[in-house]
């Protein structure tokens, strides 16, 4: 026998005795050139797939289908042997227990879930209609104030009439004759019982509104109608047509204490902010004036401490927020159209709001973050926006003139209005005031309901 012979028959030995080991030899060296598992279709179950896909289903969806012990016993057995009896990982078929609590929830220190606090509902149609004959129809005058005492002021042509909100009795304080009147402003002090009462003849009387008695009368102040007027304790504040603003200490005789100049025209709008160390003004002549009281001087008029000209028509409507007491709400006349707020402190524009018509008057909600505006044409109605996103909460409308006055009840839930269509108008706009809860009481003493050994 040749070499050549015995070679291949050694050859055939080997491969017969190990063919595993071949065979893996063989597999090593086809993946060597292979960078990816390309599947081979010839290796795949078709028929075990389809059934896979459709008759599993059904004989899960419908038991009934199992018609003896013998093919559900195969069926166990096949599933094991085909490795069919696989279930889902992490399948959760009940839900978790609940969190143990260290501590009872009344000594905890995180914050408990509030309830949603309920939309307050805000009636669309007045709740009380007045007659106001011969109200004068003018934007640059202030005839309507709500005192302390819960009753209105409101003047009609030249004379001042009282209503009672309490009981709705109607009372008259004052007329004047033609030479004097008419009235031009009311404004109540802060006891509620005396007001003050500017005349078209620069002339402004103090009355004693339960004796219906004239207390005293201030000259001087002003060469013509006093259009504007705003209390600070005893100190009472005019504005006059002349541009001329004048602090009037009521208690004295020589009453002329200090003298603002800063407005080329007539002065239309005075309000105090709470603190009263800071007085807003607004003149026709479109610009609003901040004024420090600390730096007041009796012997020459105040310079301003800010002067504010972003108006572009007369500002009449001004209203300090009860929340924030640098925050101060301007509202300019038919040329204007803008709500502006203003830091008091800096003199700088938050935000300016173009409402559409012309502003007459602005109150802030005293429970709410809310601005009540009072607009002319052309739909005369009364604007309730969210601050200070200025979203529109509720339009009021049953006027069908120029809303030129509003007035707020002392408990800060009514607001009156006065329109040029002679009527007074009573709104539910801001709702009942929350009843204030008592103060929490400090956190009791952990474990104290546990009986003490000492």
């Amino acid at each position: 026998m040749d070499a050549g012979s015995m070679s291949s028959s050694s050859k055939l030995k080997s491969e017969s005795r190990w063919p595993l080991r071949q065979q893996l030899l063989q597999e090593m060296n086809s993946r060597q050139n292979l960078d990816r598992f390309i599947p081979n279709r010839s290796a795949m179950d078709f028929d075990f797939a389809h059934f896979m896909l459709t008759e599993s289903r059904k004989v899960k969806k419908n038991p009934a289908m199992v018609s003896s012990p013998s093919k559900e016993a195969y069926r166990k057995q096949l599933a094991e042997s085909m490795n069919m009896n696989r279930t889902r990982i992490l399948a959760f078929k009940n839900k978790p227990p609940a969190p143990v609590e260290l501590f009872p929830r009344e000594f905890s220190s995180l914050p408990q879930d509030i309830p949603a606090k309920p939309r307050r509902h805000i009636p669309q149609t007045s709740e009380r209609t007045l007659d106001a004959p011969d109200l004068v129809d003018d934007y640059y005058l202030n005839l309507l104030d709500w005192g302390s005492c819960n009753v209105i002021a409101i003047a009609l042509a030249n004379t001042v009439y009282l209503w009672d909100a309490t009981n709705g009795s109607t009372s008259e304080v004052a007329t004047f004759e033609d030479e004097v009147g008419p009235v031009t402003s009311v404004s109540w002090a802060p006891d509620g019982r005396h007001i003050a009462i500017g005349l078209d003849n620069s002339e402004v009387q103090l009355w004693d509104s339960t004796a219906n008695k004239q207390l005293r009368i201030l000259r001087g102040c002003h060469r013509s109608r006093v259009g504007s007027m705003a209390w600070n304790n005893h100190i009472l504040t005019t504005g006059g047509m002349d541009g001329c603003i004048v602090n009037n200490d009521v208690r004295v005789r020589s009453h002329i204490v200090e003298t603002y100049s800063g407005h080329e025209q007539e002065v239309c709008g005075l309000k105090w902010s709470a603190s009263g160390q800071q007085l807003a003004s607004g003149g026709n002549d479109n610009l609003l004036h901040i004024w420090d009281r600390s730096v007041a001087s009796s012997n020459s008029p105040t310079q301003w401490l800010h002067k504010l000209e972003d108006h572009t028509a007369a500002v009449k409507a001004l209203a300090w927020c009860p929340f924030q007491g640098n925050l101060l709400a301007s509202g300019g006349g038919g040329g204007d159209r803008c709500i502006k707020f203003w830091n008091t402190h800096t003199g700088a524009c938050l935000n300016s709001v173009d409402t559409g018509s012309h502003v007459c008057a602005l109150l802030w909600n005293k429970n709410e973050r809310e601005l009540l505006s009072s607009h002319g044409f052309t739909q005369n109605q009364l604007t309730l926006w969210k601050y200070p996103s200025m979203a529109k909460i509720a339009e009021l409308t049953g006027h069908t003139s120029r809303v030129l006055y509003m007035a707020q009840s002392p408990d800060g839930c009514t607001v009156a209005s006065a329109a040029g269509d002679e009527t007074l108008r009573f709104w539910n706009v801001f709702g009942v005031p929350e009843v204030a809860k008592p103060a929490p009481k400090s956190n009791p003493e952990p474990f104290a309901h546990f009986n003490r050994i000492r």
